[in-house]
């Protein structure tokens, strides 16, 4: 039984940084450059925790990223939890302001992801995504025992929630807390930040989406980052963004650019006042011109 939590620990790690790791921060932000063997390592583990394809998976949250918490949003709570947590992921085609051949340039031409990516039929992609998911547990089945192909298979299980659970949790401003005055809803929730592996600091992520590292305060633990940082130390990694070296300086940064956002909105929102009451008083005016000109005929 021991063995047995071991396995499914360390499968649960794994797999929790092929989300991370492989399809978060390089595939969606590109916040570091790696070796191809690295790439494909983090991203197969990822995929076997019935993540979908990576094209897939990366055009969604770049549009989560561009539309946050708006109507365009994938799955922002703000619009329904079910929807936020699972109705998503129901949709039958990719919405219509996401195209993975605009948004995912990058990826589109990788003769592997392009293979997961079916041609973008959401029904193949899935049962893609199943039956190899599947036919690796089998495998393991096969060489060490139904036992292990079970862990294997919670522990991939156990990690898909990883991002939907944070869609949910992580944009319920009452949830968590902030570092950052960002405008979206994105909160910093300490127990997905542990069981996410670093993925629960989501304020920090949405002020920085291009750092590696989202844990930036000294509490705020980020397994994720730290194995980016082993790995550049192994040669494994060349750069690294690793966000704001002054996180006091830049949390009084974005301060003042929310002051100032705040203030542009105060002012259009006068502005926009003033250019109704002008509109009214005009045609109040052109009304009372008008009757006029009647009485005098």
């Amino acid at each position: 039984m021991i063995e047995l939590t071991v396995f499914f620990i360390i499968s649960y790690i794994i797999h929790g940084l092929g989300v991370t790791v492989g399809y978060h921060r390089l595939l969606s932000h590109r916040t570091f450059k790696c070796a191809k063997f690295v790439e494909y390592f983090f991203v197969f583990a990822g995929y076997l925790a019935f993540e979908g394809s990576p094209i897939w998976w990366t055009a969604i949250h770049r549009a989560h990223h561009r539309h946050v918490d708006t109507p365009l949003d994938p799955h922002s709570p703000r619009y329904g939890l079910w929807h936020s947590y699972m109705g998503w992921l129901f949709e039958l085609k990719y919405p219509d302001h996401i195209n993975p051949a605009e948004q995912c340039k990058d990826l589109i031409n990788d003769p592997i992801y392009k293979f997961f990516e079916q041609g973008g039929n959401m029904q193949r992609m899935n049962a893609c995504n199943f039956i190899i998911n599947l036919g690796v547990r089998a495998i393991i089945w096969a060489f060490f025992g139904w036992q292990y192909a079970l862990a294997s298979l919670l522990a991939g299980a156990a990690v898909l929630q990883i991002p939907l659970m944070l869609n949910v949790a992580c944009h319920i401003p009452k949830l968590g807390y902030k570092n950052f005055a960002t405008k979206d809803d994105g909160v910093n929730v300490w127990w997905v930040g542990i069981l996410g592996l670093g993925e629960g600091w989501h304020n920090n992520h949405h002020a920085y989406p291009g750092s590696a590292r989202n844990g930036m305060r000294l509490f705020e633990v980020d397994l994720s980052y730290a194995v980016i940082k082993a790995m550049k130390k192994l040669g494994w990694v060349g750069w690294i963004n690793h966000g704001p070296k002054d996180i006091s300086l830049a949390r009084k940064e974005w301060n003042k650019k929310f002051v100032l956002q705040e203030s542009i909105e105060r002012g259009k929102h006068y502005l926009d006042n003033v250019a109704k009451d002008v509109a009214k008083d005009l045609d109040m005016v052109a009304n009372q011109t008008k009757e006029k000109a009647l009485t005098r005929v």
